[in-house]
């Protein structure tokens, strides 16, 4: 990889740790007080978030909605339509889609550097659009469960992807708050789109499409669009940014580099990958990530089902799947915050556990509507 130096020895192509190591500093170098350097870095790392997180944070959200709105369009029309109550065939397409998700989520990686940050991402992207968007003309839920396959195939490699750039600008304990603002965004769209799913399946009968698999086309044809975006402006790797000059990518590295020592990529060997896959502590991370994810899940993809249970609606039912998330939304902002700035997060993730089972014990034993719905 060519290297383009600058004043300050490093690269925005560069992958020489030691190149870093051997420059110096360039706040050390420049004859300013602690409260200018301090400043001085607040403003750079606002630059960077502005940069990244709007946008990464609108894909994340995408992908949550994407893979989630199958409930959204069934009550609407898909589950007549594909005739989904025969047997398990919902739960099959719900379930085969993780397969695909969870196998290629650590392979993916592997191409993210050979391929590059910014055009991997982007292929991911606008492929599990286009798979999103061919949902909408579907003519079996033989076909759908194929669709599922290769959404969860595309989308297995994002996830990973995001949070492995955003590591490589950021602190250790800068990271989780970054990390929480796009569950935000996520969440938030994810939950105003059961009402834009709505709005949606009021279309049907245009040009001879469904209401439900208005859905699929329009949220994947948007999808489409921001894939595209992302591949002119997503700024990739630190030490391959365009939108920072030298010394401000120097002190991006150097920063990362004393908080961590690992700024810039080393060569991924096996020995390493064998290394990672014996600790015990990732495996650990693994299950408490499920346990946390699998209540997430069942929520997202049954949601409305549960509340057409309690008596509502349809429109009700797409309506009330709304405001559950609103309130998730304030609960990571709040417990992101709490996390880095007191630097807890055994005690942070307890506490959350404990609100969670008690939402879940709330939602299947009560009899009342209104404390399940507040479950």
């Amino acid at each position: 990889m060519s290297t383009l130096q600058g004043p300050s020895g490093v690269g925005h192509g560069g992958n020489n740790k030691s190149l870093l190591l051997s420059t110096g500093s360039f706040v050390e170098a420049t004859p300013l007080t602690e409260d200018e350097i301090a400043r001085m870095e607040k403003s750079l790392i606002r630059r960077v978030d502005w940069r990244m997180l709007p946008l990464l944070g609108t894909l994340s959200a995408l992908s949550l909605v994407d893979r989630s709105n199958l409930g959204l369009a069934r009550i609407v029309g898909m589950d007549h339509a594909l005739h989904l109550s025969v047997g398990a065939r919902y739960s099959i397409v719900t379930l085969i889609y993780f397969i695909p998700y969870i196998a290629l989520q650590l392979p993916s990686n592997v191409f993210l550097r050979r391929l590059g940050a910014i055009n991997w991402l982007a292929f991911l992207v606008v492929s599990w659009g286009l798979v999103q968007l061919s949902m909408g003309f579907v003519p079996t839920w033989g076909y759908l469960a194929l669709c599922r396959v290769l959404l969860g195939a595309f989308e297995a490699g994002f996830f990973p992807a995001m949070v492995y750039i955003i590591t490589t600008w950021y602190t250790r304990h800068e990271v989780q708050t970054r990390i929480a603002a796009f569950y935000i965004v996520g969440v938030v769209v994810g939950g105003f789109s059961a009402i834009f799913a709505y709005v949606l399946s009021l279309l049907r009968g245009r040009l001879g499409v469904s209401g439900w698999a208005w859905i699929f086309i329009i949220e994947g044809a948007i999808t489409v669009a921001f894939g595209i975006i992302a591949w002119f402006f997503l700024p990739g790797f630190p030490d391959q940014n365009t939108f920072l000059n030298e010394e401000e990518t120097a002190f991006i590295l150097q920063r990362v580099e004393k908080d961590r020592g690992d700024s810039m990529p080393d060569i991924l060997t096996k020995d390493k990958i064998v290394l990672h896959l014996l600790d015990w502590t990732i495996w650990a991370y693994g299950i408490m990530y499920m346990c946390a994810t699998l209540p997430a899940y069942a929520i997202s993809f049954f949601v409305t089902n549960i509340l057409r249970g309690m008596g509502w609606s349809i429109t009700a039912s797409l309506l009330l799947s709304a405001p559950p998330y609103l309130f998730a939304a304030l609960s990571i902002l709040l417990f992101a915050w709490v996390s880095d700035k007191y630097r807890q997060r055994a005690v942070l993730i307890a506490i959350q556990s404990v609100i969670t089972i008690i939402g879940l014990v709330l939602t299947a034993y009560t009899k009342q509507a209104g404390w399940r719905y507040a479950g």
